[in-house]
């Protein structure tokens, strides 16, 4: 099974890229044939300033938080130039009316990101990301669902035309992590500025950490847990008797939120310990990383173009 997943080079990572996107690809490694590529073409509808610089942190990122080049097809987008060629030519089996309904363009344009072609044509250039590479499942968060929608249409569209060319994609979402909540109990992102970066000074962390909503509920008295963006937050590092030794704490009262406050913070700066360690290795052997990239592009090349040949003899681009 090919499963595949993208993530944009943005800036820092935060815990709502790992559990949303990140662990679920390196989980799958062990069972699936697997691509995970920097969606550098993708950054640059949001503006893509400092754009190298963001590519390659977010390829060290990424390897030290366990995707594995032996296991992983890990490339840069822009490194495969056929996914360009295919997202032209699936743009004219993409109505107007299918793009208009998309959630991302209407957000960014919302936020003040101007309305041009590639944010408007952004679901089409991911269709062509899913479909070249015959991705029978894509790992998404729930806001990303619609984009695998719409390379379903098209791929379908296009083989109504031309045969069974293209692979029909399935989404999948693993329900309890769909929607990671930052420090103010809304989805984290960047973008509302309530994340919790993976890599940091521990301090900045703590600080960081410390700022999550919570209610206001005297030392004494037992918490609610269930509701609590802390135990939220915690749950997600944590199982078994670890995850009820917290609900306990939360019932049997003596304790403020600030005390599980400074608790979660341990337990994450103990969770990504040695990712950290991996990172300092990647970060200070960069070539090695530029090295990966370029591998893991030429095997994405050589399993896109079989896709991209039929395509270019079932339209009549080959002659």
């Amino acid at each position: 099974m090919r499963v595949l997943t993208g993530i944009q080079p943005s800036g820092d990572l935060h815990i709502g890229n790992y559990f949303g996107s990140i662990k679920q690809m390196v989980d799958a490694q062990e069972s699936s044939q697997t691509f995970a590529f920097i969606a550098n073409y993708h950054a640059m509808t949001s503006g893509g300033k400092d754009l190298a610089r963001l590519t390659m942190q977010c390829a060290t990122d990424f390897l030290a938080l366990g995707i594995d080049p032996k296991k992983s097809i890990f490339w840069v987008q822009s490194d495969v130039k056929e996914v360009l060629e295919l997202y032209w030519i699936l743009s004219s089996f993409t109505p107007m009316g299918l793009l208009e309904r998309a959630h991302s363009y209407k957000d960014k344009t919302a936020k003040g990101i101007g309305a041009n072609h590639s944010l408007f044509s952004y679901p089409v250039l991911m269709a062509a990301d899913i479909l070249i590479f015959g991705s029978e499942v894509v790992p998404v968060g729930k806001d990303q669902i619609q984009h695998v929608e719409i390379a379903r249409d098209i791929a379908i569209r296009f083989n109504n035309q031309y045969g069974d060319i293209l692979t029909i994609p399935e989404f999948r979402v693993q329900e309890e992590v769909q929607t990671v909540l930052g420090t103010d109990g809304q989805k984290m992102s960047k973008s509302y500025g309530n994340i919790i970066n993976i890599f940091g000074e521990e301090k900045a962390q703590l600080k960081t950490i410390k700022k999550i909503v919570t209610e206001n509920v005297a030392v004494e008295e037992p918490k609610e847990f269930e509701s609590c963006n802390v135990y939220n937050m915690a749950k997600l590092f944590l199982e078994g008797d670890n995850l009820i030794a917290l609900q306990d704490r939360y019932k049997k009262g003596g304790e403020g939120h600030g005390h599980f406050k400074m608790y979660l913070a341990e337990v994450i700066w103990e969770y990504f310990k040695d990712f950290r360690q991996k990172r300092e290795y990647f970060e200070a052997h960069q070539d090695e990383v530029r090295g990966i990239l370029k591998v893991g592009a030429d095997k994405a090349r050589e399993i896109a173009l079989p896709t991209i040949e039929k395509i270019r003899s079932a339209t009549g681009i080959s002659y």
